[in-house]
């Protein structure tokens, strides 16, 4: 590889006449200094952005609930984004449950004004659960302001493989996913890495340092009291280190930093923020910054002035064998257990999760889901009924609302039937794992097999019975259906 030409800080086309910096400065640090209820000076704050942009370092990346980085970041722009200008990345979260798209226009608009823009460079959306499908309603409702001009581009924050293939294949067309990637998790290697060259979607990497933890200040270090840490980033990416294999396994990782940056003359950081930057599907790193604080732009700098060789990469690929993969793909600490938050759980995130799908009380004691499609009233039937202990899905194919999901793509419909399958069941007091058998009807033979791996993906843990035969469907759309049963105790 061609070592970077010095003191360039590189850019990326992230799309067609869109480009940022290779390293983009996180701004999720404003929430963790705003914890005490102080709110930082807008203007103070938006000057000590200047240095970074003067750096080379024009991109900034912030949330809906990152403190108050928006309106700082709009400060910048408003007082200095002329003689040097910046690009401005956030996040829209909302909290689960049923969203109108009036919802979806107010978000947008707030970003908008604290931004103080009239189109906002790059929006990423997060969805909190896929079991409810009004985490698709937002992204269309987000592509019709894209449409109008008041988003520029559109980006996911936290999304496995599954559901960006249903997002692309949906026709919703999103240019990043931001994950979390580093040498304790490389889960964004595996299947979403190949996703997104697939469909030439960029990733932008975040926890590429786990909160500081891949630095000179913890080597040789005693395992440190897991209670008492300082920030929200220790506290969570502690939970990577134990869930990695733990302190011993964690410290013989940073063994091989140190040598590998001893011959750079680089830092820990350096390497470990390279050795993300240079994974073919990645497009920047995100580092975090407590503006008017802390700087690392030296450090930062120095990313672009040396490359990771064959021998520096077979050491790291040793180290990273000795660790316990992260479980999951990327997004599940904020869907599943072990959640891998600050907090252990997701009580600094969400209050509670509404059920996925209005329920029914019927006579006899039954309970039953409605899904909304336009099928159900048409023909008489729910999406799902429980009786006692158990729990009947009707055959679903890919349809919400009046749209057929995951176009011609056979995998991305079966993985949005099972979203629906497992929103039916949590709406009536069960799990996905309650289900015990599965029957899987394909429109065409040659689907078979991204559809058997689509269920082998979802319900590799809890092997239910499965019968797949081909059948006619009915709908000229529609390349699979499934049906499934369920025996939960719980009580409705």
């Amino acid at each position: 590889m061609t070592p970077p030409t010095k003191n360039a800080v590189e850019r990326i086309e992230l799309a067609p006449g869109f480009s940022v910096s290779r390293v983009m400065t996180g701004l999720w640090q404003m929430a963790d200094m705003e914890r005490d209820g102080r709110t930082a000076d807008p203007h103070r704050a938006a000057r000590a952005m200047i240095p970074y942009v003067t750096a080379g370092f024009t991109t900034f990346d912030m949330a809906d609930h990152y403190g108050s980085a928006e309106i700082v970041a709009g400060q910048y722009g408003a007082e200095h984004g002329d003689e040097a200008p910046a690009e401005l990345l956030t996040k829209w979260v909302p909290s689960p449950g049923a969203i109108t798209k009036r919802d979806v226009e107010t978000a947008v608009d707030r970003a908008r004004t604290r931004l103080q823009t009239e189109t906002i460079d790059l929006l990423q959306f997060h969805a909190w659960r896929y079991p409810d499908p009004s985490w698709l309603d937002c992204l269309f409702w987000l592509d019709e302001l894209r449409q109008q001009g008041a988003i520029r581009h559109l980006g996911l924050t936290n999304v496995d493989a599954a559901h960006l293939r249903i997002v692309l294949t949906s026709g919703v067309p999103v240019v990043s996913n931001q994950v979390c990637f580093s040498l304790l998790d490389q889960r964004a290697a595996g299947g979403l890495a190949k996703l997104c060259a697939q469909y030439r979607v960029k990733l932008l990497a975040y926890g590429t340092v786990a909160g500081g933890f891949l630095t000179e200040r913890w080597l040789g270090k005693p395992e440190p009291d897991w209670s008492k840490l300082a920030t929200w980033s220790e506290m969570k990416y502690g939970r990577f280190i134990r869930a990695a294999g733990g302190w011993d396994a964690f410290q013989g990782v940073l063994g091989v930093l140190a040598r590998i940056a001893s011959r750079r003359a680089v830092s820990m950081a350096n390497v470990a923020s390279r050795a993300i930057l240079e994974h073919p599907a990645v497009a920047a790193v995100i580092i975090g910054a407590r503006l008017g604080v802390r700087s690392h732009l030296e450090d930062n700098r120095r990313l672009f002035e040396f490359a990771l060789d064959p021998e520096d990469h077979d050491e790291l690929g040793a180290a990273l064998a000795t660790l316990t993969a992260i479980p999951g793909d990327s997004g599940d600490e904020y869907r599943k257990a072990p959640f891998l938050t600050a907090s252990g759980d997701l009580s600094h995130h969400v209050d509670a999760f509404p059920p996925p799908y209005p329920v029914h009380q019927m006579a006899g004691g039954r309970t039953t889901a409605l899904s909304g499609t336009m099928w159900e009233p048409l023909a008489g039937f729910c999406r799902a009924t429980r009786t006692g202990d158990r729990i009947l899905i009707s055959g679903t194919t890919a349809t919400h609302r009046d749209r057929t999901i995951g176009g011609d793509d056979p995998a991305a419909q079966a993985h949005f039937i099972i979203d629906k399958i497992e929103g039916a069941v949590q709406a009536l007091g069960g799990q996905l794992s309650d289900i015990v058998r599965t029957r899987i009807y394909v429109k065409r033979l040659d689907d078979w097999e991204p559809v058997a791996r689509a269920h082998g993906e979802r319900f590799h843990a809890i092997l239910p019975a499965n019968t797949l035969v081909r059948a006619d469907l009915v709908g000229n759309d529609y390349l699979v259906e499934i049906e499934a049963e369920a025996v939960v105790t719980k009580a409705p």
